[in-house]
């Protein structure tokens, strides 16, 4: 019998990523490769890029260094958002073999022959105006919950971003794709489904620049919401002049859709917002939170700023921080800004010094701590669903409510990708919550 080849296949950023390198995985597995993890030796390593932040750039080339080491005459392949900005520079990297840019990567064994290395990285990329197909994806077998791409590319002009020039223009899975693979990922026995996508809220443009919805982002969950056998839906990060009233009161009364709700903000000052080009002011965001806890006291709500924008003072930063101080709101998560190539913001006056940048994220970092804080507090003596995951963490066993309390209780391999109803007890030293078993729910 034929030796299959391995392949490995490393993820660098967001969700939308893992579900794309999901995909990937399943039509070599279909060509004929075994997948195998990336710490193993392999015939072929894939690492699938990110470019949204500076740190993710320099950890291509450590993970290359790391194929590397564990087979020096590997095949190496980069695709992602990284592979679509800068290609050339991705294939100068000592080992690289092949880049394939945004409409390429979902073609990679059209672009491998017997594997031998090449003397230097070979590029297939595009014009990004050409990324105007849609591929849907969705990740399974990697973790308790699925990913499930919806949509990808952006229309938004964000100063900071260079995801429009990565991904191209905003375009959708159809709705009925969309269920078909809601349902085959049901039948795996996985209880979560992540919604993902560049910007989900956007969801119902067709392909090729088509600007007309076929259907909204409310249609959407209100139809998977009907889909059997899963557990839960979480919807990821999702734009406040996107996110609409009869939204959240759809998902406060939904069958599956959980409490959890991650709204990017960016800054809390209007004038550092219209210099981000965003396309809402705070007050939109305040109501958008005022919304959600009207309708789900419980929820959680999770929060996306930078720091360090050309042109933030003090007094900027600080009426940022003072806005997502006073707002009922459950974690942060900060980015210092960077500067990104082929940016307006990149060329702006007012550059933050480095130091000064670096001050202002461990300030918000902080606050973010005593957030998820006070929010976990405020879970303390309720009982809520809990989903365990596979990984035992120094005799632990750790998983989510429903509304996104990370809890956990001693290691128990039965208790993998169960749900349970729980009673949240008290804060452990490390942040996570103990908790009591009331009842076996799956």
């Amino acid at each position: 019998m034929e030796n299959r080849k391995k392949v490995a296949f490393y993820t660098l950023g967001c969700k939308l990523n893992f579900s794309e390198t999901s995909t990937i995985a399943r039509n070599l597995e279909d060509e004929g490769f075994d997948r195998v993890d990336f710490e193993e030796v392999a015939d072929m390593y894939v690492i699938n890029t990110c470019s949204v932040t500076e740190n993710a750039d320099k950890q291509f080339k450590q993970v290359v260094r790391k194929a590397m080491k564990l087979n020096d005459k590997a095949f190496v392949a980069a695709v992602g958002c990284y592979a679509q900005l800068k290609p050339e520079e991705l294939a100068s990297v000592d080992g690289v073999d092949l880049v394939l840019g945004a409409t390429e990567k979902f073609k990679l064994a059209d672009y491998i022959n017997d594997l031998s290395k090449n003397d230097f990285g070979e590029v297939h990329s595009c014009e990004i105006a050409e990324a105007d197909f849609y591929v849907g994806s969705y990740s399974i077998g990697d973790r308790t919950r699925a990913f499930l791409k919806v949509q990808d590319g952006c229309d938004y002009k964000c100063t900071y971003c260079t995801i429009p020039l990565a991904r191209g223009i905003s375009r959708s899975d159809e709705l009925e794709n969309v269920l078909k693979n809601a349902s085959e990922i049901s039948k795996q026995n996985i209880k979560e489904i992540v919604l993902t996508g560049v910007n989900i809220g956007d969801y119902g443009k067709g392909e090729f620049g088509n600007k007309k919805h076929e259907h909204t982002f409310l249609e959407l969950v209100q139809e998977l919401d009907k889909v059997e056998g899963i557990e839960r839906l979480r919807i990821s990060s999702i734009e406040p002049n996107l996110l609409k009233n009869e939204t959240i009161e759809f998902v406060s009364k939904s069958r599956t859709f959980v409490p959890h709700f991650h709204i990017p903000l960016q800054s809390g000052s209007n004038d550092i917002l219209k210099l981000m080009k965003r396309r809402y002011q705070r007050e939109v965001y305040t109501e958008r939170v005022n919304k959600i806890r009207e309708v789900m006291p419980h929820a959680c709500i999770g929060v996306d700023v930078i720091v360090g924008f050309p042109g933030e003072t003090d007094e900027h930063f600080l009426e940022t921080y003072h806005f997502l101080n006073d707002m009922d709101i459950s974690y942060l998560h900060v980015f210092t800004y960077s500067e990104r190539d082929n940016t307006e913001a990149a060329a702006m006056e007012g550059v933050v010094p480095g130091n000064v940048r670096a001050k202002r994220s461990k300030m918000m970092r902080g606050l973010s701590v005593k957030k998820r804080r006070a929010f976990y507090e405020s879970q303390l003596g309720t009982n809520r669903t809990v989903l365990f995951e596979s990984e035992n963490k120094e005799g632990y066993i750790h998983g989510f409510t429903e509304n996104y309390v990370k809890v956990k209780t001693p290691w128990n391999p039965e208790l993998v990708n169960t749900l349970h109803e729980i009673n949240l007890t008290k804060i452990d030293e490390d942040g996570s919550v103990r908790m009591d078993f009331v009842t076996v729910l799956v």
